[in-house]
């Protein structure tokens, strides 16, 4: 069997997709590796359009770690995750309206976090619930903001 012109391009389209691919995954994967740390070095060397997911990230992290620190008993810790992931999650929002770009991701990423939030919530004492409360607060205010500056105008009835 003798392989075409259109046969040998339609091949190597898809070597190179699938080579795209496989670059791209790789770069995803990287970022999920990277350190706390890092990844708050990465924010501040970022322009100020790629910050919004950084940040995100970040307060990503830190809520499934005071989650699993409350779970531990460890409250102190827990909390100080908590102010880091209202902290981030302002960063994202200032840095999405600034750049306008990732508002909407961002806005999303900040209702799962609220919500998670506002379930580990109910299974704490009513000491360690003000804390996660003050943190839900702050993270809907966020997204009222978010929300306000992809829609100016508001909601058309």
């Amino acid at each position: 069997m003798k392989l075409g012109m259109g046969d040998l391009r339609w091949w190597r389209a898809a070597l190179a997709f699938a080579l795209l691919l496989a670059v791209g995954l790789d770069a995803r994967g990287r970022a999920k590796e990277l350190t706390l740390e890092e990844l708050k070095e990465r924010v501040a060397g970022a322009s100020v359009a790629d910050r919004p997911p950084l940040c995100i990230e970040i307060a990503e992290r830190q809520e499934e770690a005071a989650g699993k620190l409350y779970v531990a008993g460890d409250v102190d810790k827990a909390q100080a995750a908590l102010v880091d992931v209202a902290a981030f999650s302002e960063l994202a929002r200032d840095y999405a309206i600034q750049s306008r770009k990732h508002e909407k991701q961002s806005e999303i990423a900040i209702r799962k976090m609220a919500r998670k939030l506002s379930n580990l919530k109910h299974d704490f004492v009513r000491e360690d619930q003000k804390q996660i409360q003050d943190t839900i607060d702050r993270l809907e205010k966020i997204r009222d903001d978010l929300l306000a500056a992809m829609f100016p105008n508001g909601v058309k009835k």
